[in-house]
């Protein structure tokens, strides 16, 4: 991700990339359209997304007194660094010990980790 790895999104963070990465650059108005009632508070949606450009999530273009912004960080970037942080900080750094919590918890069947294993040897 190379700008705030350390930084994860909050549940409104991540709604708001969600709808930027769903669908592409917006004004904080046309982000308000995809809300159902009750609206958030534009000056909500235009504080959370100042705070998602200062963590290098979002950057804007200017159009006069207004901004449209757009994301800087895919959605698989975000999801493979998320996924990278909750390894470290749950499971010891251990990929292994991910897996491993997933089969114990009945997560991940037997079969299914068998197709990961034949996904990885094939090198998909």
């Amino acid at each position: 991700m190379g700008r705030n790895k350390a930084i994860g999104l909050t549940v409104k963070e991540e709604e708001i990339m969600d709808l930027f990465w769903s669908n592409g650059p917006m004004f904080v108005r046309e982000l308000l359209d995809h809300y159902r009632e009750p609206k958030p508070h534009f000056n909500t949606l235009s504080t959370i997304v100042r705070s998602l450009e200062e963590k290098g999530f979002l950057s804007h273009r200017s159009y006069g007194k207004t901004y449209r912004y757009f994301a800087v960080i895919k959605r698989e970037e975000y999801r493979k660094e998320s996924l990278r942080s909750v390894i470290m900080k749950y499971f010891d750094s251990s990929p292994f010990n991910a897996v491993s919590a997933l089969v114990k918890s009945e997560e991940l069947s037997a079969d299914e980790l068998r197709k990961l294993l034949d996904m990885v040897e094939k090198g998909e």
